[in-house]
């Protein structure tokens, strides 16, 4: 077996701490009839291979966490799964669930075993709601899909993963190739059953070699399970940042600042302010979304699931459309069933104005967006980066506490559209901008923002400096709101926003 496609005891050794592999199999009731061809294959494939059955399930360290791991064996009967398979990886997933452990997944698989047919089929129903209650108990689950996997268990459990990576080269699809040529009599186009055609439709966040999966569990577990491994532990005294009180800049020069190539965004924010950052990649259902960037991260002690519109990809072109929102949905989800804080970033001119957008539901999605987020049971934080247009930016908005950049602004479309609806020209787009109160100084007057953080005097001046207290001032509110029972929390962020605007 070469080193690009390790075996499933090879790729465990590579990945967990070294000798903190103990194996959890046991013994099964061996599901071919005595004499039959199937129990002649059985044998010879176990003597042949040195694996009881196409799974190996157990527990280890992974950078002295403890993790239980289940992984397919494609030289056993192609990884096939059949009822005693299925058995042994449902009593692994419960057994997971049960001692509050995260579950590493790494599927090699041709499927369902044909031999035992229809019964062998629908066990991929148990495996799937295993692994459904194991999420429910909010533990995490990360896949790691191997060369080849398809039909049944790419369907049911190595497409449920929190987080999801891939071997490079390999072969991920519903229906194999061999099988589809052999069924339609024409190949299946080249290409599109490949890891990183996947990872180019947003349905794999990274396309990695074993080594590299070590390092990227490690990391996103260090997120994934921190407020569990915070239970029970006293938090650091926290002080909050100091209140400062920035020189007011005219509206027109807040927004000319906050449109300045050089003024740093949410990749800034992550690489400057931020620790064990892991970018994930789209919708995970085959869709992804330049202008939004989804990432796993922490400010200081704090972490979250962060939401980050990309002012990059976006002066490149590249506005937010539907599938963004999408992206972002995916990541409040996230957030809500692990029980992680969320953070918002908004820096956005406007979302896509495009046929594609109207006909994919951009509308829609900011409502649902709106609605998902504001309903939201994890702790929220929203920073108002910099530019903050329209329906893109107010889909980000609502949290239980809202942080504006001094240079940070909010309109319902950028001035200049503002002043084509009121006077059919853009010549007043600074006054309309004056007269909106779109400023951060503004926003906090009239209870939409509760913290400014201070640029000196501009963050395109001062990137470190600035990114680094921004990530403060996110760790201060993303503590303090951990710290609040979510019942209060979610009553107090639906009263906020039900007394804006009223008399």
């Amino acid at each position: 077996m070469s080193a690009a496609r390790p075996d499933a005891n090879t790729l465990i050794r590579t990945v967990l701490d070294p000798g903190s592999w103990k194996s959890w199999d046991e013994p099964m009731v061996d599901p071919a009839p005595p004499g039959s061809p199937y129990a002649e294959e059985l044998a010879s494939t176990r003597a042949r291979t040195g694996y009881d059955e196409s799974v190996v399930t157990g527990e280890g360290l992974l950078g002295g966490r403890r993790v239980a791991v289940m992984a397919c064996e494609f030289s056993f009967l192609a990884g096939s799964i059949g009822v005693a398979a299925a058995e042994r990886l449902v009593r692994a997933v419960e057994r997971a669930t049960a001692e509050g452990l995260p579950l590493l997944a790494a599927p090699a698989s041709g499927g369902t075993r044909m031999q035992e047919g229809a019964l062998a089929f629908v066990q991929m129903i148990k495996i799937s709601a295993a692994v459904s209650a194991h999420r429910a108990a909010g533990l995490p689950y990360i896949v790691y899909l191997r060369h080849p996997t398809t039909g049944g268990v790419f369907a049911s459990w190595g497409s449920l993963g929190h987080v999801t990576a891939a071997e490079p080269g390999a072969l991920i699809g519903f229906l194999g190739p061999r099988v589809f040529e052999s069924m339609y009599g024409y190949p299946f186009p080249e290409g599109v059953q490949v890891a990183e055609n996947l990872f180019n439709h947003g349905l794999v966040d990274a396309v990695v070699s074993a080594d590299d999966a070590r390092e990227i569990a490690i990391r996103a577990l260090t997120v994934l399970c921190s407020m569990k491994d915070a239970k029970g532990l006293e938090g650091p005294a926290r002080t909050p940042p100091p209140e400062e009180h920035p020189v007011a800049v005219e509206a027109w020069e807040v927004i000319s600042r906050s449109r300045r190539d050089d003024r740093p965004g949410v990749r800034a924010l992550l690489k400057l302010g931020a620790s064990d950052v892991s970018l994930l990649n789209g919708t995970g259902v085959g869709e992804n979304d330049p202008g939004l960037l989804l990432a796993l991260a922490r400010f200081g002690t704090a972490s979250a699931v962060v939401l980050g519109q990309d002012r990059r990809q976006q002066q490149a072109g590249r506005h937010l459309g539907p599938a963004g929102l999408r992206v972002a949905r995916r990541g409040m989800h996230l957030a809500s069933e692990l029980g992680l804080p969320l953070v918002t970033v908004i820096d956005t001119g406007g979302a896509a104005l495009s046929k594609a957008a109207e006909e994919g539901g951009l509308a829609a999605e900011i409502a649902r967006s709106l609605a998902d987020l504001v309903m939201l049971d994890a702790p929220t934080v929203c920073l108002l980066l910099g530019e903050g247009a329209g329906g893109a930016a107010l889909a980000l908005l609502p949290a239980d506490r809202v942080l504006c950049a001094q240079h940070g602004w909010l309109s319902p479309l950028p001035p200049e559209g503002a002043s084509a609806i009121l006077y059919r020209t853009i010549d007043f787009a600074s006054e309309i901008a004056k007269e909106q109160g779109v400023r951060a100084q503004d926003l906090k007057r009239d209870g939409i923002v509760d913290r400014i953080i201070p640029e000196f005097p501009d963050a395109a001046y001062e990137p470190k400096a600035f990114c680094e207290r921004v990530a403060r001032a996110l760790e201060y509110e993303i503590g303090a709101l951990t710290e609040r029972p979510p019942k209060d929390r979610l009553a107090t962020r639906l009263a906020r926003y039900r007394r804006l605007g009223a008399v």
